[in-house]
Order: structure tokens, then sequence, then C-alpha cells
């Protein structure tokens, strides 16, 4: 079996990393060169780095704060937002990330997934997908574990989680799939930041119905939520933000703990 990853995530909002609850109301959470150091040395899998206002903003990312944390740390490191262009991936690439985060842009322009997979390799075009839960008055939207049966729908929202759009969740990641994405980073909107757990549904539907990678994101409040999403959930990795700036845990606490729950890490 392949080793579950466990993966910080750094929303980055005007050159500094930012946690949030629901995508509002964020609180300052460090530096992201000094934060990607010491994840580095705690020993994660991976690193996430999302500049979470550039599509909303228009503007490109900060490919000077990506060069100075691609120098810092000797892990893989995916970064996104604000790509809108095989350029602006070429150039995140450049400046030293592995991997390339695509959302917004994906959802506008669809073939940009074709084209960066066909042009730079699957292995470093992962699709985001930000979902929420379409509500209904029959139906409890806070429990979010296991519910096999229940008649649930996801939409996909863009511009960091501001703009929803007319698209099915579950259609749009098997959509990608088929168009080249090597991975997904799947975040539940309704749980971001609740630090109550992630939605298992979503990531289970999600999980079930492609044959790639899942990064599971959006709930982490514990090591319990992390086993729910890497084994109910079927998740390849899970991300988390507020218990690792917040220092709530460290990565190897982390793992330590999932080793011991029966689940395989690398230690």
């Amino acid at each position: 079996m392949l080793a579950k990853r466990i993966i910080p995530c750094l929303d980055v909002a005007k050159g500094r990393v930012v946690k949030g609850v629901k995508y509002v109301d964020h609180t300052d959470a460090g530096d992201p060169v000094e934060q990607a150091a010491e994840y580095d040395r705690q020993g994660a899998d991976e690193l996430v780095f999302l500049d979470i206002t550039a599509s909303v903003e228009h503007r490109p990312i900060m490919l000077d704060i990506v060069s100075r944390v691609a120098e810092t740390i000797f892990i893989p490191f995916t970064v996104g937002g604000g790509i809108r262009s095989i350029n602006d991936i070429r150039q995140v690439l450049i400046a030293g990330a592995d991997k390339v985060s695509i959302m917004t842009a994906g959802v506008l322009t669809p073939d940009l997934v074709n084209q960066a997979a066909g042009r730079f390799g699957s292995q470093c075009i992962v699709v985001a997908i930000d979902a929420k839960r379409v509500p209904r008055a029959d139906r409890d939207d806070d429990y979010l574990g296991p519910a096999p049966d229940a008649q649930i729908e996801w939409r996909v929202w863009t511009h960091g989680g501001h703009e929803p759009a007319d698209v099915d969740a579950i259609e749009w990641a098997t959509e990608v799939v088929q168009r080249g994405a090597g991975e997904l980073l799947v975040t539940s909107m309704d749980a971001d930041g609740a630090r109550a757990g992630y939605d298992i549904e979503l990531l289970r539907r999600i999980s079930e119905a492609v044959s790639v990678p899942v990064i599971a994101s959006g709930g982490a409040g514990n090591v319990e939520h992390m086993r729910e999403a890497l084994v109910e959930g079927e998740a390849d990795a899970v991300l988390a933000a507020s218990i690792f700036h917040f220092r709530s845990y460290r990565v190897a606490e982390i793992k330590q703990q999932l080793d011991q729950r029966g689940v395989t890490v690398r230690l």
C-alpha cells in the first residue's frame, strides 16, 4: 500500500500566511518562507502554497515568494492561485514549483487542463476543486460524515471561493481527470477552517469516481479527522493549515498517531 501523505498548506494573502473560516475572517499566521522551512524540518511529505487572492484580484501570482520558498525547502512543492495560462504555469515551474494547481481558469477554460497536461505532463498538473453543498431543508448539513445513501449535490465555486459556478463537483472531478489532471485537491467549503472534520462523503464519492490521487482539504481539527479522511473518505493525502500554523500539532506527531491507528505513512 502506498503511504498516505501529510501536507501543510500555506494560504497566502498580501505576502503573509493567513487562515480563515469558510473562506472569510482571515487571521495572520506568519511569514510563508519561515513557515515552509518549519514544515520541511517537521517532516511534511509535501507543501502546498496557494495565493488565495490572485484570482479575485485579477493579478499574477507572487513569484518572488514562490522562489524564496522553493529555495528553502527540499520536499515536493505545489503552487496555485492566479494560474490562467500555459505561460503562467511555465513561470511557476521555473520559480521552483514541482506541481501547479489550477482552479478558476480550469472551470472558465477547461482546455487549459488538456494543454497543461500535454505540455508539462499530468504528474505536475493538480486541479483544485472548491466544493460546497447545495442545501436541502430535509438534510442536516452540519453532519459531514459518511452518508452513502444520502442525496447530496456539491457545486464548484471559483475565484477563491467567492463565485459559484453551475458545475457539479463530482462530474467536474471526473472530467478534469479525463482531460489529463494527475491529482485533485478537493476542499469542502462547508468544512473549511471549522476544525470539525472533513466532508467525508464528498471525498469518498470523488475518490471512487477517479483514478488519480485525491488530496483532502478543509476541516482538519485533530488526528482522528485525518484518519477518517484517509480511510472512510479514501483520500490519498490530507492537507491542513490551522492545526499546523497555530501549533496544535507537529507533522511528526500526526504521523506517529496515524501509524498507531493503522494508517500507512512515511515516518
